[in-house]
């Protein structure tokens, strides 16, 4: 693991976690690292939690936001 995710005191971060990213602000402590079947963003506050994007998820988001973008061009144009 790199050097920011030994300063994270959570053992719920698997060892084969990846592209590991910390930051502090927003929440009390929000936390992005991803392994080989998806992306995780974990934080913590108010509102304590992990959300898991498997890829395929993200890869709907991506084009449902594509299509939208499109609509929204097309309408502008109207």
């Amino acid at each position: 693991m790199s050097e920011q995710a030994l300063k994270v005191k959570n053992e719920a971060i698997p060892e084969r976690a990846q592209g590991l990213y910390y930051a502090t602000g927003s929440f009390s402590e929000a936390l992005v690292y991803r392994d080989d079947e998806a992306l995780y963003f974990e934080h913590r506050g108010e509102d304590t939690g992990i959300v898991r994007f498997s890829f395929g998820m993200l890869e709907t988001l991506k084009t449902v936001i594509k299509e939208e973008q499109e609509e929204a061009r097309v309408n502008s144009l109207q």
